[in-house]
Formats: structure tokens, sequence, C-alpha cells
């Protein structure tokens, strides 16, 4: 009991390692169309619990991945959401139970919100949790685009009329599938029968109604261009008559690998009605009379009575005693027997046709043999598109007899009723009596003929009455038949039966001749016949007595027909190859009639089978009929028995595996009683034939042919399979294309392509991420192969290599592989393309002014790929620094961005970088500067795409470099003062110009000083008459040059007015004196107010011209004007001085004799102010402008007689 606990222990732990629950659902993803039904399977296996286990079907919708949405529960009629309650409801939606663990989602009507990721949950029902209680699968829903369309219409047709109906069948679906196109007949509430369709596999089939008119071309479907599906009925039947429709199905392949029809589509329908002619016909035999002599003519008309014959096919027999004399086909050409072969070579016999409808055999020289019975038989046939015929109905008229008589006299005698054996009579009688036969020795049910003729030396005296009996091999003595004196024929008791059926026969073919005929002998009938003649004459008394009797035998001989009867198959091709035929013949020993009914059966044993069944048999009437397990024969058998050599010939046409085994005949002798039943006689089986069907030889050659290919990266990789022969022109391929790296023991499967052209990638494309990378294709020529792996990469080398798979269709129209080889191996290497980048490395030079723009150029030469982007680099080596410094990066996808140095140099906003044309780079420089000059050039960095998506750096190049040289505009300031030497009086105004003759820029700006030029010893002053003024300066002259080399000059500024117009501080002695002003961009001129004696001197103005450059204005040069020399005389003081200096006597003058002099000193203002604007006004009349004026600070005392004093300072002026 201890050791017990532990094994439950140990049992139960593996129970419930064993039961763990597993679900599994179809494998998806799944495609299906709009509309359509779908049905997905879910089970559950190593559950505990109860054995009905309940689902619960949930979605995850594209657009909620996250989400689940409920849809149906076999536990739960509350469990679907709201969107699935009313479908649910509906039954559009719900789930059948397969099995306790297995269920089937039904969705009828699928709509494209269906889309989405599926889960089958099964709650649990286990002690604990274990195992997997739901699965998922993807279900993809896509529009249906199928479409059937066909033209609705009705037909009226005639039997044998032809028929042609059209369907336009398409579809638009980016998934891969098939089309399978299918006409149907449907008359009235019938089931619709299919008449032939081209299915998914473009395999044409049609149904047991239309499998044997398909087979020899009356039924055809044919694909014209790429839509339309023309159906083809050659010589219409009855039976044809109802709607015809296209019915189309789109084919779809599941993961499993099984095909499932997403849609289906039917096109209208067009009604068809076929007239029926009148085939039916009759046929009669005629003849003139019955009773002909020997030697005489015979003529039979087969006559046809039939409507529309001339367009119909007619084939007619002879027969003669149910032995084919001749026969005729719907040609005319007559085929006779060869006994009658040799008579109609002599004149004595014709086989004719004489009109549409009568047929006529004529016997013109009558033999005695030529009695018995003759008929006709009349056969319709059909001709095919083929141009072969086939039988149809056939019919005969009943038999004509004819009696052929011998050359004698014509007498007629009555016999009695009956009579009895009677002993020989005492009158004497002269008759003798011969019997004669056809033949001594026939073969069993033939025919056999007896004549007992009766001759007398004259005249017969009375009546005979005739016994004929048999005597057998056992001497047993049997009546056959009698003839009384009367005339009545009475048959024996053994042979009553047989003669009541017209078996046995006798008859008084002359008065003297009886004769006796025995159809369809026995081998009981052989023996000894006998002819008992007794001759009857009537006494005085009137009672007949018998005269004499005679006798007279012969012996007939009859082979049984079983005698040797043996059978022997025999076949000349024991070993065929697929789709070739074979021809089994069972030949029957000995040799018998047509007339000997013989059935032979031939019967199959499958290769890997232990019984035979019956094939086909050859009925004894000339039938033919199939056996039960015959279907995959029935199309491609046919049964011929040839009268000529007495075999019965099975021909197998297409013959596949299903046909290969063993094959025996069997042989059934049989004869037909006279009451028209049979009986078999013998039966014989032959030895065994075993027929080998072996695959064709194969023919697969695929091409061996090693190369090497070097492909750039990126690039696309072309291999080629190449099927240089094969073994049929319908032959298909099923490729495998491997490649093998040299880390890799064996080659690994990319892609297969199966004979059915269905995909199935390997799993090195997964490994290697090709599936969106390969195309595979096949060229029109049919044998060529090509797989294409685009965006190569540097991993996809290695060795490729194609694995070739023959497929052939069986005459079962199954695929079997024939044959398979490997192909040359491609050794492919992947690598970095050439790097081609180059740029042109022309050194320049580029000279440029200041602020003006400069432009420099990058071309690139050439490149490694068009596909390729480039980054440009501009740089710069300034004089006196080691390395170069960025400017400007322009990157591959045209981004533009500073360098680290354009930030130093103030650079930014005057860069540009542009590309006008493809590989054309330019650097556009503007407002430079004279420290902008250097040597520039560029750096161009090459980018190709990877096979990947991501860019690589594949080369790089530097531009020859061009140096810039900013130069500024040469100096070409030129200055001159326009005011000659002046002398002036004291007090007086004097003008000082300053004239810009030329200037370097026409965007110059002028900074102008006026400056006072003293000798530092100073100089002479008073009043000098004209003559010593002129020596005193000359004598200052020759000073100043005397005296420069030790620069004896003093500058005294009077003036300076800045480029911006500032105003610089007025020299000290000038302060209040001095007035600007701008007459003309060129031209500005001082004016110098009050002059003194002390203001004598030269005077000079010196210009600088300033340009604006990249970031200031700066000075470019400064030009002196040529001194001027400005005296002014010295006049003395003057009364006003006098007055205006001495305080004391201004109060005197002014105030306290103001009554005297007021008048006198308004006198003077008024005189002095109308001076004063006489003078301003002819300044006004140079004719030049006054520029920068503005008014003066005026400071005057209004005691003061003088004009009030200008005084002028830098800012007064604007």
């Amino acid at each position: 009991m201890k050791c017990f606990v532990p094994v439950l222990s140990c049992l139960a732990v593996l129970g419930v390692v064993s039961a763990q629950r597993q679900v599994a659902v179809q494998e998806g993803p799944l495609y299906r169309t709009e509309g359509s039904h779908i049905t997905i399977w879910c089970n559950v296996s190593g559950f505990q619990g109860p054995a009905e286990q309940n689902f619960q079907w949930s979605i995850y919708l594209p657009s909620a991945p996250e989400r689940e949405v409920q849809i149906v529960s076999t536990v739960d009629p509350s469990f679907p959401y709201a969107i699935y309650t009313q479908r649910v409801r509906g039954g559009k939606i719900f789930v059948e139970r397969i099995q306790g663990h297995a269920a089937l989602l039904h969705i009828t009507d699928l709509q494209a919100r269906d889309a989405g990721e599926y889960e089958c949950h099964t709650p649990n029902t286990d002690e604990r949790y274990f195992g997997s209680y739901s699965a998922k699968m993807t279900l993809v829903v896509i529009p249906d685009t199928l479409q059937a369309t066909a033209m609705p219409q009705t037909l009226h047709r005639v039997e044998q009329d032809a028929l042609e109906l059209s369907c336009e069948v398409g579809t638009d679906t980016e998934q891969h599938s098939h089309v399978s196109v299918s006409w149907l007949r449907q008359n009235g509430g019938e089931m619709p029968v299919e008449v032939i369709s081209l299915s998914r596999d473009f395999v044409l089939h049609s149904s047991s109604d239309y499998a044997q008119r398909q087979s020899l071309g009356e039924v055809r479907l044919d694909k014209l261009g790429r839509t339309t599906f023309r159906l083809t009925i050659f010589h219409l039947q009855p039976s044809d008559q109802g709607e015809f429709y296209c019915e189309a199905a789109q084919w779809i392949q599941d993961p499993d690998g099984s095909w499932y029809a997403m849609t289906r589509k039917r096109s209208e329908g067009a009604v068809v009605n076929v007239q029926p002619t009148d085939k039916d016909f009759t046929v009669r035999l005629e003849t003139d009379k019955r009773l002909h002599t020997v030697g005489e003519q015979v003529e039979f008309r087969c006559i046809l009575e039939a409507q529309n014959i001339p367009d119909r096919y007619f084939a007619v027999s002879w027969a003669f005693n149910s032995s084919l004399i001749a026969s005729m086909g719907p040609n005319a050409v007559p085929v006779l027997n060869s006994e009658f072969a040799h008579r109609e070579a002599k004149g004595q016999l014709k086989v004719s046709k004489e009109s549409d409808g009568v047929f006529v055999l004529k016997i013109f020289h009558l033999r005695q043999e030529d009695s018995g019975k003759y008929n006709c038989r009349v056969t319709e046939r059909e001709k095919t598109v083929t141009g072969e015929f086939l039988d149809k109905d056939s019919k005969r008229p009943k038999n004509v007899p004819i009696i052929v008589l011998p050359l004698t006299d014509d007498w007629v005698v009555k016999v009695p009723q009956h009579h009895q054996n009677l002993p020989q009579g005492h009158l004497e009688s002269s008759i003798s009596v011969e019997v004669s036969s056809n033949t001594s020795t026939v073969l069993e049910g033939e025919s056999l003929r007896f004549l007992c003729s009766v001759r007398a030396a004259g005249r017969p005296q009375g009546r005979f009455s005739v016994i004929w009996q048999l005597v057998d091999r056992q001497h047993r003595r049997n009546n056959v038949m009698w003839l009384d004196r009367d005339g009545t024929v009475q048959p024996g008791s053994t042979y009553w039966e047989r003669s009541s059926f017209g078996a046995v026969q006798m008859e008084q073919v002359q008065p003297n001749a009886f004769s006796l005929a025995i159809f369809n002998s026995r081998k009981e009938d052989e023996g000894q016949y006998e002819c008992h003649v007794t001759e009857w004459v009537r006494a005085v008394d009137g009672e007949w007595q018998i005269v004499a009797e005679r006798r007279a035998n012969t012996l007939v001989s009859i082979t049984a027909l079983d005698t040797g009867f043996a059978v022997t198959a025999i076949s000349r091709t024991p070993g065929v190859t697929y789709s070739d035929s074979f021809d089994l013949q069972c030949i029957i020993k000995p040799h018998y009639p047509t007339r000997v009914p013989l059935s032979v059966t031939w019967r199959f044993q499958p290769v890997g089978t232990g019984a035979f069944h019956d094939l086909v048999t050859f009925t004894r009437d000339g039938g033919v009929q199939w056996g039960d397990r015959s279907s995959t024969f029935r199309t491609r058998t046919a049964i011929e028995k040839a009268e000529a050599s007495n075999s019965v010939r099975l021909s197998v046409s297409r013959a596949s595996d299903t046909e290969a085994g063993k094959y025996q005949c069997v042989a059934e002798l049989w004869r037909r009683n006279h009451n028209s039943s049979w009986t078999q006689l013998a039966e014989r089986t032959s030895n065994l034939l075993e027929i080998r069907v072996l695959q064709p030889v194969t023919k697969l050659q695929v091409s061996k042919w090693k190369r090497t290919l070097s492909v750039v990266e990126g690039g696309s990789i072309q291999l080629n399979c190449s099927v240089r022969a094969q073994t049929s022109a319908d032959s298909r391929f099923a490729v495998l294309w491997y490649v093998h790296r040299a880390a890799d023991a064996d080659g690994k499967l990319i892609l297969k392509t199966t004979h059915r052209a269905a995909f199935e990638y390997g799993t090195y494309a997964e490994e290697a991420r090709l599936r969106a990378r390969l195309q595979l294709e096949r060229l029109a020529a049919g044998g060529l192969f090509s797989l294409t792996v685009h965006r190569a990469e540097l991993a996809d080398s290695g060795s490729y290599y194609c694995h070739v798979e023959e497929w052939l269709l069986s005459p079962n129209y199954a695929w079997y592989k024939l044959a398979e080889e490997v192909s040359g191996r491609t050794e492919v290497t992947v690598r970095q393309p050439d790097s081609r980048l180059k740029l042109s490395q022309a050194q320049g030079n580029l000279s440029v002014l200041e602020t003006r723009r400069a432009q420099l150029e990058c071309v690139v030469l050439n490149r490694t790929s068009t596909a390729s982007q480039l980054a440009v680099e501009w740089f710069v080596w300034k004089p006196n620094q080691p390395e170069r410094e960025t400017l400007a990066l322009l990157g591959r996808d045209h981004t533009f961005s500073y360098g680290e140095q354009a930030a130093r140099q103030r650079l930014r906003g005057r860069l540009h970088a542009e590309s006008p044309a493809p590989g054309v780079f330019r650097l556009q420089v503007d407002d430079v500067a004279v420290q902008d000059s250097g040597a520039y050039s560029c750096r161009v960095e090459e980018w190709l795409p990877g096979p990947g998506g991501a860019w690589y750096k594949r080369a790089e190049d530097t531009a020859g470099p061009t140096t810039l040289t900013v130069l500024r505009p040469d100096a070409a300031l030129q200055v001159d003062s326009v005011v000659p030497n002046t002398t002036v009086s004291e007090k007086a105004t004097f003008q000082l110009d300053c004239s810009i003759v030329s200037r370097s820029s026409q965007d110059s700006r002028f900074a102008v000083a006026w400056y006072s030029l003293r000798t530092r010893a100073g100089g002479r002053r008073g009043s000098l008459g004209p003559e010593s003024e002129e020596e005193e300066l000359k004598e200052e002259e020759r000073d100043r040059e005397e005296q420069e080399p030790e620069d004896p000059t003093e500058r005294t500024v009077l003036l300076s007015v800045d480029p911006d117009a500032v105003f610089g501080p007025e020299g000290g002695p000038w302060q209040g004196r001095l007035r600007f002003q701008r007459l003309s961009p060129l031209l500005f001129r001082l004016t110098v107010l009050r002059a003194s004696p002390h203001d004598t001197g030269n005077y000079s103005c010196r210009v600088e011209e300033w340009l604006r450059g990249p970031q200031d204005w700066y000075r470019l040069t400064e030009e002196e004007s040529a001194p001027v020399s400005i005296r002014v005389l010295d006049t003395g003081p003057t009364l006003q001085s006098l007055i205006c200096s001495n305080d004391a006597l201004f109060y005197f003058v002014f105030f306290y004799p103001f009554p005297i002099f007021g008048i006198l000193v308004i006198t003077i203002l008024l005189v002095r102010f109308k001076s004063r604007g006489a003078g301003r006004g002819a300044e006004g009349k140079n004719g030049v402008p006054l520029l920068w004026i503005k008014e003066p600070h005026l400071n005057y005392s209004p005691t003061c007689l003088e004009p009030p004093a200008l005084s002028i300072h830098p800012g007064a002026i604007d």
C-alpha cells in the first residue's frame, strides 16, 4: 500500500501533462471575397471535463488591433457585440458543431468589415489552467471582381446543326488566383448537366453525357484572347435542347495547400431549341418471284424509305442464310465475301446502289445451292468532325426465301394423308432411290440438306410415301420426318419441337424428289440418314397397295464446335510508354465462321491487386458490354472483332499506369437453339498477358553552363535556368532555386515554382528578406526560366543553381514527376560600385572688386551612379593660415548650413549655394571684402542607396582651387581749387571752393577739410601798394620754397566735414564767420565772412574718398588741393569802430544826443540793410544751387550799426 500511493501520484502527474489543452484554428491568412460564404474550423484537444466543449469567436479589427470584438458563442446568447447581434440572430453568422471538440464558424454573407484577426476561444473545463485556450488566424476580405457575362438569347437550331456560344470571364484582383470555366445545360426543372469545363489546372473535362462526344471532337471549349471562352457543339441532337450558361469560379490556394473557390458567377443563359428531324426509316426487301430454276436470274431490291436521305449516311449489307454476302458503306463501294467475290469476278453476281434509297443484289446464274433465305440490313451512320463514322440505328426486313429447282419435268402428285409400313406387294416396280446431301462433313450449327430422288424406268404408276430416318453411331434408328402418300408431312417424336420452329423441314421439291433440311445442326444429328421410299398404287378395289420399297442412305459427320476450341492472348507491345497505344489480341481457334456465336470477354487484373474483373465483353450477338469497373477504359479503349483472323482485338489508347497489369481473355462458345434460347457449349480461358506501362524515357536536359556574374550592389541579379531539351511539348516544369554560400554545407532553397505555377518561398527567402526582392518569370519560348534578385546586397553573393523537375500529364489527367536535373552554377559576386566620382581639377583665378559678388563653381565631371546623392563642402585657405576653413555645407538632401568660419568672418547672409544643373554647384559670396581673399575649393561626397534603403558614402573628391582676390578700386581722386589767388578788402567775404575733378567710384562719399597754411616765422602786415604787395607775395613764395624741406608751414583747420556730413569744430579765429555749401556732388564751397587782415594767407582743401566695405565704410584715398592765396587789405580804424569800441563814447553818442542823432541812425540803418539785401541777391544769381545751407545764428546788438555777424558751426548745416 505504501508503494501504491507514489505510483498514483506519478500517474496523476503524467495524466496532467498529457492532458495539456491545445486549441488549433485554421491556418491563415485566408483570402475571401465579399459576399461569399466562409467557414473557419477550430478544434481543441488535450482537455478534461465534458466531451462537448464550447467555442467563442472574437475579432480584432485592423482599426483597433488591441480591442476584442465578440462575435458568437455556443454557450452564451448574449455574447455578440451589438454590431454582430443582428447577423447572429438572423443566422448569417453561426457556429456549426462538427464534433464535441470541433466546430465551424460560418459567415454566410462576408462583408469588407469582417476582415481582421479572428480568435477562437474555448472556456476552461479543466481542474486548472494548463495549455492554450485560444488560437488566432487572419482573414483578408477582397472585393469580388469576378464577372461572367454572356448574351441572353434564344436560338433555334435543327438537328445536326452546329452551335457556338461565347462567354466573357474576367477578374481583377492582386492576389494570385486561378479561374475555372464550365458550360452547363439545364432543361426545365432537371438537374444541370455539365457539357464541358476547363478546370483551374487547365484540364478539359466533360460529364458522362458528353464525354464520348468530347473525345471525338464534337464538343469543344476554346479560349479566345484573355477573357473569351467559346463553346462549340457540332451535330446537335434533340437531347441538347435546353438553356446553356457558363459558370466561372475563382480559386485561391490556402496556406495548407488546398484550393478554395472564393466565388462563383453564372452568366445569362441562352435558350437553345433543337428541332429534331425524322430519323426513322423503314427497309423492305422485294423480288419478282421465289421459285426459280437453275440458270435463271434473280434480283433482290432493298428499298430504304426515309426523309432527307441524300444528307444522311447509310450502310447496307446483304446476307444469305445469315451468312454475309457483301457490304456497302456510305461511299457505295461494295465489299464481297470471298465466296461470292469469285462469282462477282466472273460476272455471275453484282451488288450495286441504284439510287439513294434502292440497293440491288443480282445473281445472273442461279445454282441449286442458291436456294435459301436472303436478306439485307441497313445501318445509319453518323459522321464525326474527325471524319469517322459511328453506327447508330440498324434495321432489316423479313427474310425472302427462294427455291432453285433442277432442270426436270414438272408434275404434281397428290399424296395420301397417311400411310403405314406394309410389306412389299406383288406388283413389280422399276423405281430406284438415290440420296444426296450438300456435304458429308459439316460443322455443328451448319445446315444439313438431303435430297431423296426417285428414279423410275417409266412414268410412276402410283404415289410415294417417304420416311427420313437417322441411324446414329449407336445404331439407333429414329424417324426424322415422313411424307405419306397424301402429301402430309409429320415429324418424328424427337424432332417434333425442332420442326415446329422450322429447324427441320421436309418438302417434295419435285414429283420424284424429296428434300430434308435440318437447320442449326447439332452433334447428335450426326449419323447415317436413310431415305425410305414406298410406292403405292391403287388396286382394282380402290385400295392402295404397296408396290415397292426402296432405301438409300448417306453418311454425315458433324464436327462439334468445341472440337479444338482454344483461346490464345497475344500482344506485340508488352511494354508501352505513357500515352502510347497497345493492342491485345484474343485469337480463337479453330477459325469459326461468322455465324458461330462467340462471346469474348477481356478481364483485367491491375498491378498490385489479386483479383480479375471483367473489362469488356464482345457479346455473342455482336454487341459490346462494359464491366462495372471499366470507367477509366471506356473513353480510351476500342474492341474489334476481326472476321478474317477470327480474333477479338482490344485496343487501348493513351495508356497510363491504371492500364498496367495482367490481361486475360475468356471465350465462350454458344449455340442458338431452335426456340431462340442459347446454350453455352464451351468456355476457354487464355494465357495471361502482362502489360507494363512505363513512364516515357526522359529527354530532359538542363543547361550545365557555368558562369560568373559580378553585380554592383543595388543592381539586379539575373539568373537563368534553361531547359535545353524536354520529353514532350506538353511537359511542365517545377523549378527550385538554390543558393550555396561558402559558410553553408548545403544549398538553401530560395524559391520553388510548382508545375501548377504555384509559388512557394524557401526558408532562405525569409531569412535573407528576399521575398520582396524576387521576381520570377518564364519567357515566351517556354524553356527559359528567369529569377531576378532586385536590389542586390553584399550578402547575396554565392553560388546559385536551379533544380528542374519535369512533370507530364498522365492519360488519367494526373500530373506525375518524370525526371529531375540540376543546372550549372552561377557564381555571383555582389560588390560595391566602382567609384567614378571625378571633379574638375582646373585651377582658376578670380579677381573681384570689393562689395561686388563673387561666384565660385564646383563641377562634377563624372559620378558613380545617376541615382547617387552628392554632399558638397566649400572651404577656403586664407593666406598665412595653415589649415583650411569650412565655409558652407550643402547636404545630399539639399539642406544648406554654414561652417564655423562663416560665423567668425561674418559671412552669414552673404553665402548662397545653388545647383543650377546636375553636377554643377555654385557658391555665391555677396559683398566681398579684402579679407575674403583666399584659395577656395569644394569637396564632394557621393552617397549611394543601399539595398536595405540606407545610404552610405561611396567616394569623395576635391576640386582644384580657385584663388579669389578681392580688390579695392584704384584711387582716381583728383581735387582742384576752383578759386584763384584773390585779394579782398577787410570786412569783405571770400570763398574757398573745393572741386573734385575725378573720383574712384560712383558710390564714393567724401570728407572735406579746409586748412589755413601759415609760415611759422610770420609775415608782413600792413597796407602796401600794389607793387609792394606783389613783391611781398613773390618774396613769401621764395621763402616758402626755401623752407619746404623743414616744413615750416603751420596747418590750421578751418572746418572739416566727415563722410556722414557731420561737421567738426570750427577753427578759433574763424568761429562764427564760416558758411559751408555743397553746390554739387563734386563741388564744395566754404565762405569766410568779415575777412580781416589776419586771414591773409594760403588756404587748401583736403578731400578723403570713402567707400562702403562689406561691414563698414573705409577711407580709400585722400587728396589735397593746391594752395590758394588770399590777401585781405587793411583799411585802418573807422568811426564806427571807435565808437563801438569805447563804451563811454558810445553812450555819449547814442543816448545823450539821441534826439539829435535818432533820425541819422535810422537812416544809416536803412541804408545798410538795403545794401546787404542787394549783396545777397547777387550771390543767388551765380546759378549754383546752395546745398546744405541752414540759416546762420545772428548775434547783434541793437546799438550796433553794423549788420549782424554770421556764425556757422558744425551741426548747423543740414
